[in-house]
């Protein structure tokens, strides 16, 4: 089957690898869309390493059609239109029993410890099928849609930790696919207004055509400005930073009110160090915290707002390209020129 195989950090190619054999309580799924994620680039270029095997497959975004189930599978079908949830917690370890199975000791996923989605072919085994992971999708949802129900899934869990709520004023920093998720999650969950800072244009009037408030160029615009007069020189109430740059968020915890939350949804670049000015958190009482991965809850909730077109993904899909190809996808998607990029058998 063709595939894009990593050999190692910064040497991967898309070419020939031998199609999986499932066992009898497993599924093969074959590929339909398969997302690019900013940590995939991420475990390309060698920053993200943990659970990564060489040679491999990565690429955790996945959706597709049933195309053989082992003869103990009973309920899916050959044909099925599913989705994949890529993470199995252990359901053991302290943080799985302490109702955090995000944040699993000993998780397993598909895209880093079981070969990944950038392929024609993904063996599911058998304790994804068991474990619920393996989502059947209605027709009025489309591969691609499928394939973005786990980063949604991703934001879901970021909005719950920031607790975002009716009537708040919700500043996202980036507008990136990541950002345009958590603007429209935020509509959704009863925002007052939503404020998105972005430097590269068209990612504002994209942002601006799925219902931000107000859109900022940070280079050109005074962000602070704008959001105390946008909130009667209060701040916001909640901050989500969907771009993982260390070096602003002492400046980003000054634009929130006093009992407000500041979420750490991105992952940071570099070591992630930052210098915070901890009297700003304590005199103002605001509460900072982070979000990783997502609870198989969240999948679900995901899955039923997709379903409900409730959220719109298709804007946020700009480029679509084949398995041979993958280097030039990878290219857009460094460049920042696009938005989601799509990977086709």
């Amino acid at each position: 089957m063709k595939a894009v195989i990593l050999y190692g950090p910064n040497n991967f190619d898309s070419g020939e690898f031998e199609k999986p054999q499932i066992g009898d309580n497993d599924i093969l799924l074959k590929m339909k869309s398969a997302a690019i994620c900013g940590t995939d680039i991420r475990i390309l270029e060698g920053k993200k390493t943990k659970g990564v095997r060489y040679p491999s497959i990565i690429g955790h975004e996945i959706c597709g059609i049933v195309d053989e189930v082992g003869k103990n599978v009973k309920y899916y079908n050959v044909g099925d239109k599913v989705s994949i949830a890529n993470v199995m917690p252990c359901k053991s370890c302290h943080s799985c029993l302490t109702g955090r199975e995000n944040a699993c000791l000993n998780r397993k996923a598909i895209g880093y410890e079981y070969n990944g989605g950038f392929a024609e072919y993904v063996l599911i085994p058998d304790i994804f099928v068991e474990g619920g992971n393996v989502v059947k999708l209605p027709e009025n949802v489309s591969f691609e849609e499928g394939a973005l129900i786990e980063p949604l899934a991703c934001c879901i869990r970021g909005m719950k930790n920031a607790g975002t709520g009716f009537n708040d004023t919700v500043l996202i920093l980036g507008a990136g696919p990541i950002g345009l998720m958590h603007l429209q999650l935020s509509k959704i969950a009863g925002a007052k207004q939503v404020i998105v800072s972005e430097p590269i244009n068209s990612r504002r009037e994209k942002a601006l055509k799925l219902g931000a408030d107000r859109v900022v160029n940070p280079n050109e615009e005074d962000l602070s400005e704008i959001i105390m007069s946008m909130t009667d020189g209060i701040g916001a109430d909640i901050i989500i930073m969907a771009i993982g740059v260390p070096a602003i968020v002492n400046s980003t915890i000054k634009l929130c009110r006093k009992g407000g939350t500041v979420n750490l949804f991105a992952g940071f670049a570099g070591t992630g160090e930052s210098s915070i000015e901890v009297n700003a958190i304590h005199y103002n009482e605001i509460t900072l915290n982070g979000s990783t991965a997502y609870k198989r809850e969240d999948y679900f909730q995901s899955r039923d707002i997709v379903v409900s077109k409730k959220i719109n993904l298709k804007e946020i899909v700009t480029h679509r390209f084949k398995i041979d190809e993958f280097k030039k996808a990878y290219e857009v998607c460094k460049s920042g020129e696009g938005l989601k990029v799509i990977i086709e058998p």
